[in-house]
């Protein structure tokens, strides 16, 4: 109970104020008696109290009078009275009562609301407390992200595993994380769960491991979906034990090589291939002969160490995508996919014991070792991988067999392949005899042109002059040469023995005329220019004497590359023909860019002029596309005057062929052009 104060007493907006500093501040009994001073002073009572009270309680005021009464509550219950004593009271004192004992328990609600929500909000903090300390306590990395993909929390877990603070990753995308090489995009993250996965992740050090993720959905309270709950354990031990395995079961362990098993899957999922596409596939089976001989002499390490050079020999030997295998002890075997020829295989197979030839030097010994190799051919000789390899297996017990020299053996499942191997093995063996042993001689073509009538040029063109056989065709040793890379030596014979006959010409005081040369593809290189400078150099022969014809097979590999040496060899002042223009599949789009002086109609469109009207179209649009382009034309294979005729009116500048003259040695070329041919000046 508090008595009134001498002070003046509150008006009402004073009261509501004094009470609500009294229901923020004050508790328990010094609450109660703080609001009876309160009403006193309010109503300008001698005293003034504020008693707890039971629901029920009346409304009424006090039917004694000097006393007045009134209820405060809440939500419907009372929780308190006003009684103010002293003095008789008028209906307006009753309702200024009334109106503190609205305000008094509006204020008390408001109160205890505001403190079941800080108590609710206290609780919520401390379960988050708590299972934000389960979730550091676990060993499983534990983070979060919104849809976006950023991360949203971070636990102690994901801190030991990636090495970044909660500060450094929280708020960063989570692909921050990823391995530069990880194929995994954001978008194929589930919203759901159950996804489970094995990815590749980056530390903070940098350091690239293998974890397990499993993604759950992240929802709010209405069961939104608002991101991703990602769990990570580090799984990288496994995964290399894993890779062990492999190794173990699908690799030799000595060469790092496929094993027989590995060499069976590789092969079966490249013939898949090669059946779609009806292509040609091959399988050799190589033994290395004296192997067993050195390893029973020295010992098994000199023996291992032998094999693991002759496996890394083979390896360089071969393309990236030839199949190299070690099958067991001196035994490996080879896929080689997408064959042209099966003769192709052969070559394979000399690289295969040519990488075989220098001397293994192994702890103070020079070791010398061969191979016997079989091959065999699919489809022909089988169909999947373990039969191929066994009748490579068989060949090459054939070839141990039946050769001299079995370093140098080389057989193939079926007999009609061996015969074939065999010839163009006896040619391959001769051409490379021929290169070093005069063998090889030029014959020169004269070109003329149609207006005139004269001389304009002549192609010098390799013949082979065998001792027992004669005259070899071009037809049937060019290709070979080609297969093998023998057309670049050959090549450079050829530019060699022109320039220098060229050079003969010009001091016998002929008047100039171009002296085309045929350059392969696998000659037209960087070093190309250079070559050709300093043999000109070196025979003191200007370069308006040579002519280099290319074919278009040449412009199918890096164009920017080609038109580069071409200005090069353009700089020299040395012509550029393109070679069997029309046969080839390079883009007119190109053809504008080419530094090129003259296009060279192939025999195989001279052939039916006038008769066939395809190749006469093709002719003449060829001579129009030349013109336009400010280009020479010329065409080979002209054996008719109908020919003739017809190329002369379709606008043809020069030709080529026997009705003007066929292709002959140094002297007799020398002595027609002397007495029968004019040369244009």
């Amino acid at each position: 109970m508090s008595k009134l104060p001498a002070a003046a007493p509150f008006d009402f907006a004073g009261s509501s104020t004094a009470v609500c500093d009294a229901v923020l501040k004050l508790r328990g009994d010094a609450l109660h008696a703080e609001l009876g001073r309160i009403a006193a002073c309010l109503l300008a009572s001698p005293q003034g109290t504020f008693v707890l009270c039971g629901a029920g309680a009346s409304c009424a005021p006090a039917s004694r009078e000097g006393r007045l009464e009134k209820d405060v509550q809440v939500d419907g219950r009372c929780v308190g009275r006003y009684e103010v004593t002293g003095r008789a009271y008028t209906l307006d004192d009753w309702r200024q009562l009334e109106g503190l004992a609205a305000l008094t328990g509006t204020l008390l609600q408001m109160h205890g609301l505001a403190q079941r929500t800080t108590h609710a909000y206290a609780h919520m903090e401390a379960q988050l407390a708590h299972q934000s300390q389960i979730l550091d306590q676990i060993h499983e990395s534990v983070l979060t992200m919104d849809r976006m993909g950023y991360i949203t929390s971070w636990n102690k877990g994901a801190e030991q595993l990636f090495g970044y603070t909660a500060l450094e990753a929280i708020g960063r995308n989570i692909l921050f994380l990823y391995a530069d090489e990880d194929p995994t995009p954001l978008d194929a993250f589930p919203e759901e769960g159950g996804r489970m996965m094995e990815v590749r992740r980056r530390k903070k050090s940098g350091e690239v491991f293998w974890a397990s993720l499993s993604l759950s959905p992240l929802n709010d309270l209405e069961d939104h979906p608002i991101g991703l709950i990602a769990y990570l354990t580090d799984i990288t031990e496994r995964k290399l034990a894993e890779e062990r395995l492999h190794h173990l079961a699908y690799y030799q362990e000595l060469t790092g090589l496929p094993n027989r098993r590995l060499f069976g899957r590789l092969v079966d999922q490249s013939l898949t291939v090669a059946q779609r596409n009806e292509t040609t596939a091959c399988v050799l089976y190589v033994d290395i002969n004296r192997f067993r001989l050195i390893n029973g002499t020295l010992g098994r390490r000199i023996g291992d160490e032998l094999l693991r050079q002759a496996a890394q020999r083979f390896r360089n030997a071969l393309r990236d995508e030839d199949v190299v295998a070690h099958l067991a002890a001196d035994e490996f075997a080879i896929g080689l996919f997408d064959v042209r020829q099966h003769f192709e295989a052969t070559t394979v197979a000399q690289k295969l014991q040519a990488a075989l030839e220098a001397p293994f030097r192994i702890e103070g010994h020079d070791l010398r070792v061969g191979a016997s190799i079989g091959i065999s051919v699919y489809p022909q000789d089988g169909q999947d991988a373990e039969t191929l390899l066994r009748m490579a297996d068989i060949a090459m017990e054939r070839a141990k067999e039946n050769a001299q020299n079995p370093d140098k053996s080389v057989a193939f499942y079926r007999l009609d392949m061996n015969q074939g191997m065999e010839q163009r093995m006896k040619i391959e063996s001769g051409l490379r005899h021929a290169l070093g042993h005069g063998e090889l001689v030029l014959h020169y073509q004269p070109k003329f042109e149609i207006a005139s009538g004269r001389l304009v040029g002549a192609e010098a063109l390799v013949r082979w002059k065998h001792p027992t056989r004669g005259m070899v065709p071009p037809s049937e040793f060019i290709p070979l040469a080609e297969s093998t890379g023998l057309i670049v030596q050959v090549g450079e014979w050829v530019l060699e023995q022109a320039c220098a006959q060229a050079s003969i010409w010009q001091q016998a005081g002929l008047p100039p005329f171009r002296l085309a040369v045929n350059v392969s593809a696998r000659e037209f290189t960087s070093s190309l220019p250079d070559r050709v400078a300093s043999t000109l150099r070196r025979y003191r022969l200007p370069p308006y004497w040579l002519e280099l014809e290319i074919t278009e097979s040449t412009l199918m590999h890096d164009i920017e590359q080609v038109i580069d040496i071409m200005d090069c060899v353009n700089g020299l002042g040395v012509a550029l023909s393109l070679d069997d223009f029309g046969t080839g599949y390079s883009s007119l789009s190109y053809l504008k860019r080419f530094p090129i002086d003259t296009l060279k109609i192939d025999r195989s469109f001279t052939t039916g002029i006038p008769r066939d009207s395809s190749d006469c179209a093709i002719a003449s649009t060829i001579i129009s596309m030349g013109r336009r382009l400010g280009h020479r034309v010329i065409a080979e294979g002209v054996e008719t005057v109908d020919q003739i005729e017809f190329l002369r009116e379709a606008g043809c500048d020069e030709v080529q062929g026997y009705l003007y003259g066929k292709p002959l040695p140094a002297c007799e070329f020398e002595a027609a052009l002397r007495e029968n041919w004019l040369l244009v000046a």
